[in-house]
């Protein structure tokens, strides 16, 4: 029965590679030897995904002793490596920075590979004053804090926004009040800004579980719970707290499981917004691309987690340091480390678990 499926998919597949290389000049389609390439990569599968946002986190992995290096497949703008790590195999692919690269090179993966399950990993700024430069910080669940019902001036929290008797927007998750970060206000009875206020907004998913074109709301996306059971094993792991043999943490990183992780289309440098956040959401790790990845993957009901090394405290200590220049060598290190290890302890029967 196997066999025949295997069979099947392969005609059809060679079917597709005809019609699209008879019609490419007109429609602009993959061209056929592409196809035939990634025809040739599923019937090897299925993968493990493996998304990294910049070639600078993508080398230590690439330089790593358990990466076996195979074939490499070019198309949309993307590299596709394929491999192993741990003699599991995968499929490693950069995204390029911030959400929609993410998002697109996500999708790209899940739609043309035969991919069961995604890893991100990366470095990311730390919201949570539990955790140090050098940590690593694997959420249980993830969101995209970018998108905004901007009020305008002259309304406030008991006020209806726009849309929102719709099912558009909501006031249910939160807001963020300018007006409260007025500096050189002690003297003034009240104060106010015109920037007003934000109101952080669910995305509309459009799960493949789903009828099409009925929207379903999502804002914290939960990692696969089999993955996050195996990270927890990961907390003893030794990682690294030297750059060199003389720039060094005074203390040894670790790896921990927390609560929540946030992304946006934003480099957060910032102490108050920082404070704000860890207050807000209880967060760790702010980056640019972990939620798209998760938005993704779970429209397409694939397995994912996401392993995010600390690189600084997002809006530093004072106004003069800056971490993440000095340690975020460091912190990709550390992240590829976590990463290996997770992908050595994932059992065969969990490697393309679906929650």
């Amino acid at each position: 029965m196997a066999k025949r499926k295997a069979v099947v998919c392969w005609l059809v597949l060679c079917v597709t590679v005809i019609m699209v290389s008879n019609a490419r000049d007109a429609n602009g389609a993959l061209p056929a030897a592409t196809l035939k390439a990634i025809a040739k990569a599923n019937a090897d599968g299925p993968y493990l995904g493996i998304v990294i946002p910049n070639l600078f986190e993508m080398n230590p992995l690439l330089n790593s002793s358990s990466y076996k290096a195979a074939e490499i497949i070019d198309f949309a703008g993307r590299r596709f490596r394929f491999g192993t790590v741990e003699e599991k195999k995968v499929i490693l692919v950069m995204t390029g920075l911030s959400v929609i690269n993410a998002a697109i090179t996500t999708q790209l993966l899940l739609s043309f590979f035969d991919g069961k399950g995604v890893i991100h990993y990366g470095i990311a700024g730390n919201a949570n004053p539990a955790l140090r430069i050098g940590d690593v910080a694997i959420p249980l669940y993830w969101a995209h804090t970018g998108l905004w019902n901007w009020q305008r001036y002259g309304q406030g929290p008991e006020d209806e926004l726009a849309f929102e008797s719709d099912g558009d927007y909501t006031r249910k998750i939160g807001y963020l009040r300018f007006a409260n970060y007025t500096v050189k206000a002690a003297a003034c009875a009240s104060h106010d800004n015109l920037l007003n206020n934000v109101w952080y907004q669910s995305e509309e998913v459009f799960p493949v579980t789903g009828t099409p074109e009925e929207r379903q709301h999502a804002f914290w996306i939960p990692v696969s719970y089999a993955y996050f059971a195996v990270a927890r094993q990961l907390k003893g792991l030794k990682l690294e707290s030297c750059i060199n043999a003389t720039t060094c943490l005074n203390y040894t990183p670790s790896v921990n499981t927390v609560f929540r992780g946030i992304s946006a289309g934003i480099r957060l440098d910032n102490a108050a917004y920082r404070s704000f956040i860890y207050r807000k959401f209880q967060v760790s790790p702010v980056d640019m691309e972990t939620a798209s990845v998760a938005l993704v993957c779970h429209q397409q009901n694939t397995s994912f987690i996401a392993i995010r090394a600390l690189s600084d405290l997002a809006g530093g200590g004072s106004a003069e340091s800056n971490e993440a220049d000095t340690f975020s060598s460091l912190a990709a290190d550390n992240a590829v480390a976590v990463v290996v290890e997770f992908i050595k302890n994932l059992s065969s029967s969990m490697l393309y678990w679906q929650d």
